[in-house]
């Protein structure tokens, strides 16, 4: 494209979501850093425009209606366009999570940010997607949402806890991204989910054995991809992720 490319990251204030802004700045894009909390997403802005990267805020939250189409209106005023969508934003919620003891509040509030956010925040952001010469949807996922891997030999699954709330919040919005991709085929819109690894965040009390930048990997690769590249697919580092 002549133009610079225009990019929004949900969630992106810190972590995985943080990184993905910073690589995708580094190709020289602007991206809109989204995040409900004013203080962390204006020190992100301002850590990364000293990285010299072009970068501008979007508050944003997820689960809230007026807040999503604010964001894409604040989008459309300052840029015209969206050319990559990357749905980060996402959180774990209360645990134990095991399906006899779980608290159903905790799914809905789960679901809530994981599944309906993202459909909330891909439907607003749309029609300025549809305006882009290549437009992208990431969707960031998790491999325990992977029903082959949480149902196979113990030796070959990552399937982590137990989980009644995260792993089937992300089983469900990769099923999602699928009828998305379906809606959308015939389109030059690509849409993926993507699995960062087991990343060091406050999602997982830093238990995580990756680095945010490596778990940011797998969304810039899917945020560059080539015209007439995959769609509707679950991918990680080393490739396909079996549903």
């Amino acid at each position: 494209m002549n133009e610079r490319t225009i990019a929004l990251v949900t969630g992106a204030n810190k972590g995985i979501g943080y990184e993905i802004a910073a690589g995708l700045g580094t190709l020289g894009w602007s991206v809109g850093v989204g995040a409900r909390d004013d203080r962390r997403r204006s020190a992100a802005v301002e850590k990364l425009r000293a990285a010299g990267i072009d970068a501008f805020a979007v508050p944003l939250d997820v689960t809230d209606d007026a807040s999503v189409t604010a964001a894409a209106r604040l989008i459309d005023e300052q840029a015209g366009r969206l050319d990559v969508l990357v749905n980060n934003a996402a959180i774990a919620g209360d645990m134990p999570q095991e399906p006899t003891r779980i608290d159903p509040a905790t799914i809905h509030t789960v679901v809530d940010t994981n599944v309906i956010g993202v459909i909330r925040v891909t439907n607003a952001m749309l029609p300025l997607l549809r305006r882009s010469a290549a437009p992208r949807i990431v969707n960031m996922s998790s491999s325990v949402g992977s029903l082959t891997r949480q149902s196979g030999p113990a030796a070959e699954h990552t399937a982590g806890p137990v989980s009644a709330a995260y792993a089937p919040s992300k089983t469900f919005l990769n099923a999602v991204t699928l009828q998305y991709a379906r809606e959308l085929s015939g389109t030059n819109i690509l849409i993926n989910t993507g699995c960062p690894g087991y990343v060091a965040t406050d999602l997982n009390g830093f238990r995580g054995v990756r680095t945010p930048e490596q778990g940011a990997a797998i969304a810039i690769g899917l945020a560059t991809l080539p015209d007439g590249g995959p769609t509707g697919q679950f991918f990680d580092d080393a490739g396909v992720v079996p549903w």
